[in-house]
């Protein structure tokens, strides 16, 4: 399995069948063996291939639907990516249906190598804001959260444990192109408990125990992490014991949690409104 298929950089190919090695490689891509293994992924739709090229990345195989070679748009996408080496693959329907398992594909797609951030070289002021998830396992909810901290306009990810993929089809499409603007940071929880000792600003996570609302803190004038437990069972207590405040959302209604992307979007908008950063909601 390699992520580049086997043909030279910035050639063109038509390709109708399924079993072509190249479409292959491509489609093996969905194991997150093989993504690990080539460090690449695999972004569905001309929304997030152009958004890619906005901000910087390079797609080393772009794959469209041959009936719209002709597309002036779809062109100038390819002449884009053929000028950096990648190779463009014209494909027929049923070959990107193979690719995506959908009935209805995206009529383009990009092979991509993946991007992975070091905390400790970013740059932290009184307005850095960091989010820190533990073992987040849905990926829609991971692409979610990476749309809703780059609205909030907060500085990055960091993945404590065994998280799901975020460079799986399904958490880069629910990002909605987002992936390519967040730094994205993996950890251990050793490394994370390492690494939060240096930090020089406050930590907070949410918990169901939480003794302050999330509201009543001051979030000025410091760097905050925030830090977001399992979907299913919250923070563990040796990182809820690395937090400098536990906190909690209050709820109106009898529901006594929220989806995590949802808390996560709440309390990331706060602290937004606090330091001034992202959207300002009153």
């Amino acid at each position: 399995m390699t992520g580049r298929v086997e043909t030279k950089p910035g050639r063109i190919l038509e390709i109708s069948s399924v079993a072509n090695p190249a479409i292959k490689k491509i489609r093996g891509l969905s194991l997150k063996k093989n993504r690990d293994a080539e460090g690449v992924f695999v972004a569905e739709g001309m929304k997030l291939i152009i958004d890619a090229f906005e901000n910087g990345w390079e797609v080393e195989t772009l794959v469209h639907a041959a009936k719209l070679s002709s597309s002036s748009q779809v062109q100038e996408i390819a002449a884009k990516a053929r000028v950096k080496g990648a190779q463009i693959l014209q494909v027929s329907e049923k070959v990107l249906s193979s690719i995506t398992r959908k009935d209805n594909p995206q009529m383009m797609i990009g092979v991509m190598r993946q991007a992975w951030a070091d905390v400790a070289k970013a740059a932290v002021t009184s307005q850095s804001a960091w989010l820190a998830l533990d073992r987040v396992r849905d990926p829609g909810n991971l692409g979610s959260i990476i749309r809703t901290v780059d609205a909030a306009g907060a500085d990055g990810v960091i993945l404590v444990g065994d998280c799901t993929d975020p460079y799986s089809l399904e958490s880069v499409r629910a990002s909605m192109g987002s992936i390519f603007n967040v730094p994205l940071v993996r950890m251990t929880v050793e490394e994370f408990l390492g690494w939060r000792i240096c930090w020089s600003g406050m930590v907070i996570g949410t918990h169901l125990e939480g003794a302050v609302d999330y509201r009543s803190l001051d979030y000025q004038n410091a760097p905050v992490l925030l830090l977001m437990g399992n979907e299913q069972h919250g923070l563990p207590d040796n990182l809820s014991g690395a937090c400098d405040h536990l906190v909690y959302i209050p709820m109106a209604g009898s529901a006594d949690s929220l989806n995590l992307s949802v808390a996560t979007g709440v309390v990331l908008f706060q602290m937004a409104k606090r330091t001034g950063k992202g959207i300002m909601v009153s």
